[in-house]
Protein backbone atom coordinates (compact mmCIF):
# COMPACT_ATOMS: atom_id res chain seq x y z
CA UNK A 1 0.00 0.00 0.00
CA UNK A 2 1.31 3.46 -0.90
CA UNK A 3 -0.41 6.75 -0.58
CA UNK A 4 -1.57 7.83 -4.48
CA UNK A 5 -0.17 10.48 -6.25
CA UNK A 6 -0.52 11.30 -9.84
CA UNK A 7 1.36 9.07 -12.49
CA UNK A 8 4.96 10.70 -13.62
CA UNK A 9 4.47 12.02 -17.24
CA UNK A 10 7.07 11.95 -19.99
CA UNK A 11 9.19 14.49 -19.20
CA UNK A 12 10.03 16.84 -21.87
CA UNK A 13 13.63 17.79 -22.87
CA UNK A 14 15.95 19.97 -20.25
CA UNK A 15 13.21 18.67 -17.40
CA UNK A 16 15.11 15.98 -16.01
CA UNK A 17 18.18 14.71 -14.75
CA UNK A 18 19.81 11.40 -13.52
CA UNK A 19 22.12 12.44 -10.74
CA UNK A 20 24.92 10.05 -8.72
CA UNK A 21 24.75 10.51 -4.63
CA UNK A 22 25.85 9.41 -1.62
CA UNK A 23 23.53 8.15 1.46
CA UNK A 24 24.18 8.47 5.47
CA UNK A 25 24.03 5.96 7.34
CA UNK A 26 20.78 7.15 8.95
CA UNK A 27 18.66 6.86 5.43
CA UNK A 28 18.75 3.14 6.10
CA UNK A 29 17.14 1.11 8.97
CA UNK A 30 20.19 -1.55 9.70
CA UNK A 31 18.02 -4.75 7.58
CA UNK A 32 19.04 -1.46 4.59
CA UNK A 33 15.81 -0.53 3.38
CA UNK A 34 15.84 3.01 2.76
CA UNK A 35 13.76 5.78 4.68
CA UNK A 36 11.03 7.97 3.58
CA UNK A 37 12.54 10.80 4.86
CA UNK A 38 15.86 10.20 2.95
CA UNK A 39 14.35 10.47 -0.16
CA UNK A 40 13.83 14.70 -0.58
CA UNK A 41 18.01 15.37 -0.12
CA UNK A 42 17.93 12.94 -3.70
CA UNK A 43 15.75 16.50 -5.07
CA UNK A 44 19.38 18.43 -5.11
CA UNK A 45 20.39 16.96 -8.40
CA UNK A 46 17.54 17.88 -10.42
CA UNK A 47 17.62 21.68 -8.61
CA UNK A 48 21.42 21.95 -9.38
CA UNK A 49 21.68 20.72 -12.76
CA UNK A 50 18.58 21.62 -14.27
CA UNK A 51 16.09 23.84 -12.43
CA UNK A 52 18.78 26.70 -11.62
CA UNK A 53 19.56 26.83 -15.68
CA UNK A 54 16.46 26.92 -16.60
CA UNK A 55 15.42 30.04 -18.76
CA UNK A 56 11.55 30.20 -16.96
CA UNK A 57 12.91 29.55 -13.81
CA UNK A 58 15.58 31.80 -13.67
CA UNK A 59 13.13 34.27 -14.98
CA UNK A 60 10.28 33.77 -12.60
CA UNK A 61 12.23 33.92 -9.83
CA UNK A 62 13.89 37.11 -10.92
CA UNK A 63 10.13 38.83 -10.71
CA UNK A 64 9.34 37.62 -7.39
CA UNK A 65 7.43 33.92 -8.37
CA UNK A 66 8.56 30.97 -6.55
CA UNK A 67 7.87 27.83 -6.50
CA UNK A 68 6.65 26.89 -2.77
CA UNK A 69 6.90 22.99 -1.54
CA UNK A 70 3.32 22.53 -0.53
CA UNK A 71 3.29 18.64 -0.56
CA UNK A 72 5.52 15.52 -0.60
CA UNK A 73 4.58 12.00 -0.99
CA UNK A 74 6.73 9.38 -0.17
CA UNK A 75 7.02 5.69 -0.90
CA UNK A 76 9.79 3.14 -0.28
CA UNK A 77 10.17 -0.35 -1.04
CA UNK A 78 11.50 -3.29 0.92
CA UNK A 79 14.39 -3.98 -1.46
CA UNK A 80 17.60 -3.38 0.83
CA UNK A 81 20.48 -1.58 -0.72
CA UNK A 82 24.18 -0.67 -0.06
CA UNK A 83 25.12 2.32 2.38
CA UNK A 84 28.11 3.01 1.12
CA UNK A 85 27.55 2.63 -2.76
CA UNK A 86 26.47 5.49 -4.47
CA UNK A 87 22.53 5.99 -5.30
CA UNK A 88 21.13 7.00 -8.60
CA UNK A 89 18.47 9.26 -8.59
CA UNK A 90 15.98 9.97 -11.95
CA UNK A 91 13.76 12.75 -11.75
CA UNK A 92 11.77 14.89 -13.49
CA UNK A 93 9.66 18.11 -13.98
CA UNK A 94 6.00 19.42 -15.23
CA UNK A 95 4.16 22.65 -15.04
CA UNK A 96 0.67 22.64 -14.38
CA UNK A 97 -2.16 24.39 -13.88
CA UNK A 98 -5.31 23.94 -11.75
CA UNK A 99 -8.90 25.22 -12.81
CA UNK A 100 -12.22 26.56 -11.29
CA UNK A 101 -14.43 26.57 -14.17
CA UNK A 102 -12.79 28.69 -16.81
CA UNK A 103 -10.65 30.23 -14.63
CA UNK A 104 -6.93 29.01 -13.58
CA UNK A 105 -6.56 29.30 -9.81
CA UNK A 106 -2.88 28.30 -9.49
CA UNK A 107 0.10 27.19 -11.05
CA UNK A 108 2.34 24.30 -10.20
CA UNK A 109 6.08 22.61 -10.50
CA UNK A 110 5.30 19.27 -10.03
CA UNK A 111 8.65 16.84 -9.77
CA UNK A 112 8.75 13.08 -9.57
CA UNK A 113 11.80 10.98 -8.39
CA UNK A 114 12.91 7.25 -8.77
CA UNK A 115 15.57 6.44 -6.37
CA UNK A 116 17.88 3.04 -7.10
CA UNK A 117 20.54 1.81 -5.14
CA UNK A 118 22.73 -1.41 -5.27
CA UNK A 119 21.21 -4.44 -4.05
CA UNK A 120 22.92 -6.03 -0.79
CA UNK A 121 24.24 -5.12 2.68
CA UNK A 122 27.22 -3.87 3.65
CA UNK A 123 30.07 -6.45 4.66
CA UNK A 124 33.53 -6.72 3.55
CA UNK A 125 32.84 -10.36 1.47
CA UNK A 126 29.81 -8.75 -0.27
CA UNK A 127 29.97 -8.32 -3.71
CA UNK A 128 28.73 -5.21 -5.60
CA UNK A 129 24.99 -6.07 -7.05
CA UNK A 130 23.03 -4.40 -9.79
CA UNK A 131 21.27 -1.00 -8.98
CA UNK A 132 17.52 -2.16 -8.23
CA UNK A 133 14.29 0.85 -7.53
CA UNK A 134 14.35 1.82 -3.62
CA UNK A 135 12.07 4.56 -3.42
CA UNK A 136 9.99 7.11 -5.03
CA UNK A 137 8.80 10.91 -4.52
CA UNK A 138 6.12 13.32 -5.65
CA UNK A 139 6.54 16.70 -4.60
CA UNK A 140 4.05 19.00 -5.33
CA UNK A 141 4.93 23.29 -5.16
CA UNK A 142 2.73 25.86 -5.53
CA UNK A 143 3.96 29.35 -7.80
CA UNK A 144 3.83 32.34 -5.36
CA UNK A 145 5.30 35.56 -4.92
CA UNK A 146 5.71 35.34 -1.26
CA UNK A 147 6.89 38.57 -0.75
CA UNK A 148 4.37 40.62 -2.30
CA UNK A 149 1.41 42.03 -0.20
CA UNK A 150 -0.98 38.90 0.70
CA UNK A 151 -3.71 39.80 -2.28
CA UNK A 152 -0.76 39.64 -4.69
CA UNK A 153 0.71 36.30 -3.59
CA UNK A 154 -1.32 34.42 -5.72
CA UNK A 155 -0.11 33.56 -9.58
CA UNK A 156 -2.67 32.58 -12.19
CA UNK A 157 -0.06 32.68 -15.56
CA UNK A 158 3.48 33.85 -16.03
CA UNK A 159 4.81 36.39 -17.73
CA UNK A 160 8.27 35.57 -18.89
CA UNK A 161 10.20 33.89 -21.28
CA UNK A 162 11.09 30.08 -20.73
CA UNK A 163 7.76 29.14 -19.51
CA UNK A 164 4.21 28.90 -20.95
CA UNK A 165 1.70 31.79 -20.03
CA UNK A 166 -0.52 28.78 -18.78
CA UNK A 167 0.66 25.29 -18.57
CA UNK A 168 -0.38 22.68 -20.88
CA UNK A 169 -1.23 20.07 -17.92
CA UNK A 170 -3.47 20.42 -16.08
CA UNK A 171 -3.71 18.97 -12.16
CA UNK A 172 -6.65 18.43 -9.65
CA UNK A 173 -4.62 18.73 -6.53
CA UNK A 174 -6.19 17.31 -3.55
CA UNK A 175 -7.16 19.17 -0.51
CA UNK A 176 -4.55 19.54 1.70
CA UNK A 177 -6.27 17.99 4.55
CA UNK A 178 -6.40 15.19 2.56
CA UNK A 179 -2.83 14.34 3.80
CA UNK A 180 -4.43 13.76 7.09
CA UNK A 181 -7.45 11.60 6.33
CA UNK A 182 -7.80 7.85 6.44
CA UNK A 183 -6.61 5.79 3.69
CA UNK A 184 -8.42 4.03 1.29
CA UNK A 185 -9.25 0.11 2.72
CA UNK A 186 -8.24 0.96 5.95
CA UNK A 187 -10.11 1.41 8.85
CA UNK A 188 -9.67 3.75 12.40
CA UNK A 189 -8.03 2.10 15.51
CA UNK A 190 -8.65 5.10 18.03
CA UNK A 191 -9.77 8.43 17.98
CA UNK A 192 -7.64 12.08 16.95
CA UNK A 193 -6.15 13.26 19.96
CA UNK A 194 -3.23 15.52 20.80
CA UNK A 195 0.53 13.96 21.66
CA UNK A 196 1.41 14.86 25.30
CA UNK A 197 5.01 16.08 24.28
CA UNK A 198 5.21 19.95 22.36
CA UNK A 199 7.69 20.31 20.47
CA UNK A 200 9.31 24.16 20.69
CA UNK A 201 11.50 24.97 17.56
CA UNK A 202 15.24 26.43 17.90
CA UNK A 203 17.44 27.68 15.26
CA UNK A 204 18.52 24.03 15.26
CA UNK A 205 15.09 23.15 12.85
CA UNK A 206 15.55 25.71 10.54
CA UNK A 207 17.13 26.26 7.12
CA UNK A 208 18.47 28.94 4.78
CA UNK A 209 14.98 29.90 3.60
CA UNK A 210 14.69 31.47 7.02
CA UNK A 211 11.77 28.73 8.73
CA UNK A 212 11.81 25.28 10.22
CA UNK A 213 12.94 23.08 7.52
CA UNK A 214 10.52 20.71 6.07
CA UNK A 215 11.37 17.39 6.91
CA UNK A 216 11.09 18.59 10.43
CA UNK A 217 7.41 18.41 10.71
CA UNK A 218 7.76 14.85 9.18
CA UNK A 219 9.97 13.64 12.21
CA UNK A 220 7.90 15.50 14.62
CA UNK A 221 5.03 14.09 13.85
CA UNK A 222 6.70 10.73 13.09
CA UNK A 223 8.15 11.03 16.94
CA UNK A 224 4.70 11.68 18.42
CA UNK A 225 3.07 8.37 15.92
CA UNK A 226 5.42 6.23 17.55
CA UNK A 227 4.89 7.16 21.12
CA UNK A 228 1.18 6.22 20.28
CA UNK A 229 2.25 3.02 18.88
CA UNK A 230 3.64 1.89 22.32
CA UNK A 231 1.15 3.17 24.43
CA UNK A 232 -1.07 1.38 22.37
CA UNK A 233 0.97 -1.91 22.89
CA UNK A 234 2.16 -2.17 19.22
CA UNK A 235 4.95 -3.93 18.45
CA UNK A 236 7.85 -1.49 17.79
CA UNK A 237 10.04 -3.60 15.19
CA UNK A 238 8.31 -1.14 12.53
CA UNK A 239 10.08 1.38 10.28
CA UNK A 240 8.01 3.93 8.45
CA UNK A 241 7.18 2.93 4.68
CA UNK A 242 5.38 5.80 3.49
CA UNK A 243 4.88 9.39 4.42
CA UNK A 244 2.10 11.68 2.58
CA UNK A 245 2.66 15.33 4.05
CA UNK A 246 0.74 18.70 2.80
CA UNK A 247 2.41 22.31 4.13
CA UNK A 248 0.00 24.40 5.39
CA UNK A 249 1.89 27.50 7.41
CA UNK A 250 5.55 27.30 7.72
CA UNK A 251 7.29 27.90 11.69
CA UNK A 252 10.19 29.82 13.23
CA UNK A 253 12.56 29.39 15.98
CA UNK A 254 10.53 29.89 19.05
CA UNK A 255 7.20 28.48 17.74
CA UNK A 256 5.56 25.87 20.10
CA UNK A 257 3.53 22.81 18.27
CA UNK A 258 1.45 19.80 19.20
CA UNK A 259 1.06 16.85 17.05
CA UNK A 260 -2.40 15.24 16.96
CA UNK A 261 -2.65 11.91 16.19
CA UNK A 262 -5.37 8.78 15.28
CA UNK A 263 -3.77 5.15 14.36
CA UNK A 264 -5.18 3.42 11.29
CA UNK A 265 -5.15 -0.20 10.34
CA UNK A 266 -4.24 -0.73 6.59
CA UNK A 267 -4.42 -4.56 5.74
CA UNK A 268 -2.69 -5.77 8.74
CA UNK A 269 -0.09 -2.79 8.60
CA UNK A 270 -0.64 0.26 11.48
CA UNK A 271 -0.20 3.62 10.10
CA UNK A 272 -0.96 7.15 12.05
CA UNK A 273 -2.51 10.04 10.56
CA UNK A 274 -3.59 13.64 12.16
CA UNK A 275 -1.56 16.84 11.91
CA UNK A 276 0.95 19.46 13.45
CA UNK A 277 -0.88 22.47 14.79
CA UNK A 278 0.58 25.75 16.99
CA UNK A 279 -0.54 26.83 19.67
CA UNK A 280 -2.89 29.21 17.99
CA UNK A 281 -4.24 26.30 16.98
CA UNK A 282 -3.96 26.30 13.24
CA UNK A 283 -2.35 23.50 11.26
CA UNK A 284 1.18 23.75 10.06
CA UNK A 285 0.71 20.41 8.16
CA UNK A 286 -1.17 17.52 7.82
CA UNK A 287 0.50 14.53 7.91
CA UNK A 288 0.10 10.47 7.49
CA UNK A 289 2.31 7.64 7.78
CA UNK A 290 2.05 4.19 6.91
CA UNK A 291 4.55 1.73 9.15
CA UNK A 292 5.66 -1.76 7.92
CA UNK A 293 7.75 -4.66 9.49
Amino acid sequence: MQFPHPPAPQFAPAQSATVASELRYEDLAQDGRIMPIALPPTLSGLWRTTLVKHEGARNALATGVMPILTRLTLSTLDQPIRVDRPIETHAGFELAHARDGDGVTRLFLLIWSDVRGMAGRVGPRQADGALVPAGRLFAEHTFTRPLAPPDQRRVTRFDVAGYPEIPEARYEFPAPTSAGALPANARWLDDLAPDPTPIVFTLDQTDSNQHVNSLVYIRVFLDAAQRRLATAGERMTVRSRAVDIAYRKPCFAGDRVHSQVRLFDAGGLPGAAGLVAGDDGKPRCYVRVLFGT
